[in-house]
């Protein structure tokens, strides 16, 4: 097992830690947590199912040292690495880490209690009969085994604020679910981004924002393209990473 520490892309010249055992942070962080957006309003934010914590690393850039920051992760090997990465970009005083899972922070938090709550969740469904993989560890971060899209639902309900929002990436084979999973838990949908791979691509994943108790309006934002046909970012892509040329893919 390799334990790496690599650049999180341009982000204020931070650090992160990982392991090739586990799944390294991937592009769907970084779109989700530019997706975000933090009103002046905004006092605290949580990440459910935080990995190893790029998009609470991502936000802690954008947002002043008002807002608490608060990730939560089931499995103790991704937390301790979340816990790594923190203390080697200094910010142990300024985010909030949990090793627990998402179902028992209803005992744990009162009702009414963020403002924010993002999550990049588990995509795929699970039953006795899905495939997966051997190692536990990306199996519990890639389907629905302990964390299901209901649950997820539940808990960020209760601890949002009213007119709190909630912020997801996910797969748009999954959509019309989602949307009506989001709808039956009263937060409704107000912004959408699909993601494409390439141009002439079929979208594979999507952003969404919806607010606890919001009123009926939705906005669709403009595509959001990932590679040019030679396989290079697209322009809004290396915009996202301050305008540099980024040649790491992820």
């Amino acid at each position: 097992m390799e334990i790496v520490t690599n650049d999180l892309l341009n982000y204020n010249n931070l650090k992160i830690i990982q392991c090739n055992e586990y799944f390294n942070f991937s592009l769907d962080s970084v779109l989700l947590a530019n997706f975000v957006k933090v009103k002046p309003t905004t006092r605290q934010i949580i990440d459910l199912g935080m990995g190893n914590a790029p998009i609470l690393l991502i936000l802690s850039t954008k947002v002043n040292e008002n807002v608490g920051l608060t990730g939560v992760e089931l499995q103790k090997e991704i937390y301790d690495l979340a816990v790594k990465s923190l203390d080697i970009n200094n910010l142990t005083s300024r985010i909030n880490l949990l090793n627990m899972d998402v179902n028992n922070l209803l005992d744990y938090y009162e009702s009414d209690t963020f403002d924010i709550v993002v999550s990049n969740p588990p995509y795929f469904k699970y039953n006795e009969s899905s495939k997966i993989n051997e190692n536990l560890v990306k199996s519990i971060a890639r389907h629905e085994i302990n964390l299901k899209i209901d649950d997820l639902l539940i808990v960020s309900r209760k601890i949002l604020k009213n007119n709190g929002s909630l912020y997801l990436v996910h797969r748009t084979e999954r959509f019309i679910e989602i949307i009506s999973k989001l709808k039956k838990y009263n937060l409704e949908p107000k912004r959408i981004q699909f993601i494409y791979p390439k141009r002439d691509k079929l979208s594979n994943l999507f952003l969404i924002e919806a607010v606890k108790n919001g009123k009926s309006s939705l906005k669709i934002e403009s595509p959001l393209v990932i590679h040019t046909k030679n396989g290079n970012y697209s322009s809004k892509i290396e915009k996202m990473f301050g305008g540099n040329d980024v040649t790491k893919k992820l």
